[in-house]
């Protein structure tokens, strides 16, 4: 029973609302130009249950690992779903402005980086911001900070004159400064006292494992935090922060895999999904809603790529028919579909491997 509540249930609600609104991405966007939908899929494969409301059929299919928004005229080769009238011929997507077709395919997407600003705005809005506080928890021997006279507990308040609440903002007015002589204020007991001193450059490692300079001045987070109300405009401040800081790191990180920097059995499928949403909705339902944001902006970026079958690879097709006039050929067109479908089997049987290795481990 506490598999079917904690890992089960969690996973189905993240995935199908990550599928939801990539689909619906595409179908408001389409209905926006007037094109024809013939159906809205949750799930590929054999349909399990269906509702046709107006000229849409909305259902469930068996397969949950996706699904699927069709339009008329979308394949071109299906006699069934041909426009039936010259009405009809105006409405399907093949039928549209490349532009246009160009928004419908790029909405998917982006109303999943769209859905994790949401969700990022309402989770700021509902449980407020936690931040590490400014205290030292240990200061390096032999470091500029223990030569200026720093000790465990002083509370840094500014750098440079300039007010730091919390530790982040201690690194960064740290990074910013570089090697040049910063005024270091802090608070000891209840007096402030003001220590002049120079960062040194040191080489560690970044979170891809990377040896960079950084300047340091020897000091640790005493890792006490404290949680900030946040009003409506800064939670969407803070939620458009979180959502772009996600989006560079996944950017970042896609290209640190073709530069092998990130090695490849990091890379985790839908195995390690359902295990992290367990772990998370044991912590605390809460908890589920950012991560399904930072999962939304995964996926959001993966399907802009350009591979074939996916929306990036659409997109591809699209641009390479605005550019010369005329779209790639079914032949051409089919050879990168089977390419693409390679590519994308290929990586979920890789994932999944993965995913499985870490099991038995």
């Amino acid at each position: 029973m506490d598999f079917l509540i904690y890992y089960i249930l969690p996973f189905v609600f993240v995935l199908g609302i990550l599928i939801f609104f990539h689909e619906l991405g595409h179908f408001l966007v389409a209905k926006y130009f007037n094109v024809k939908v013939l159906k809205f899929s949750l799930g590929f494969g054999p349909k399990i249950f269906g509702r046709t409301f107006g000229e849409t059929e909305y259902l469930v299919s068996a397969v949950p690992l996706g699904g699927y928004v069709k339009m008329l005229g979308e394949s071109g080769d299906d006699e069934d779903e041909a426009p039936s009238s010259p009405e009809e011929e105006k409405r399907s997507f093949n039928n549209q402005s490349v532009m246009k077709r160009i928004a419908i395919v790029a909405a998917g997407p982006f109303f999943n980086l769209f859905l994790a600003l949401l969700v990022f705005c309402l989770f700021f809005m509902t449980t407020g911001k936690e931040v590490m506080t400014s205290e030292i928890g240990q200061v390096t021997e032999g470091s500029p900070a223990h030569q200026a006279g720093l000790i465990k507990g002083d509370i840094i308040v500014a750098i440079d004159g300039i007010e730091v609440g919390n530790w982040p903002g201690i690194k960064r007015a740290v990074k910013k400064g570089g090697s040049e002589e910063l005024l270091i204020t802090v608070k000891r007991d209840k007096s402030l006292l003001s220590v002049s001193l120079e960062p040194e450059i040191s080489v560690v490692k970044n979170i891809f494992g990377e040896q960079i300079k950084i300047p340091l001045i020897g000091v640790v987070a005493s890792g006490k935090s404290r949680l900030i109300n946040l009003g409506p405009i800064d939670s969407v401040k803070e939620g458009f922060i979180k959502t772009w800081e996600i989006t560079e790191l996944t950017l970042l990180t896609i290209v640190k895999l073709f530069q092998r920097v990130v090695p490849i059995k990091t890379l985790g499928g839908p195995i390690l999904i359902g295990q992290l949403t367990g772990q998370i909705a044991k912590e605390g339902i809460i908890y589920l809603f950012p991560f399904m944001a930072v999962i939304s902006i995964n996926l959001g970026i993966l399907n802009l790529l350009p591979v074939p079958i996916l929306d990036g690879g659409m997109i591809l097709f699209l641009l390479f028919e605005l550019i010369t006039g005329k779209p790639m050929s079914t032949r051409k067109r089919e050879w990168a579909q089977k390419i693409g479908l390679f590519l994308l089997i290929s990586l979920m049987v890789l994932v999944i491997y993965n995913d499985v290795t870490r099991l038995i481990k």
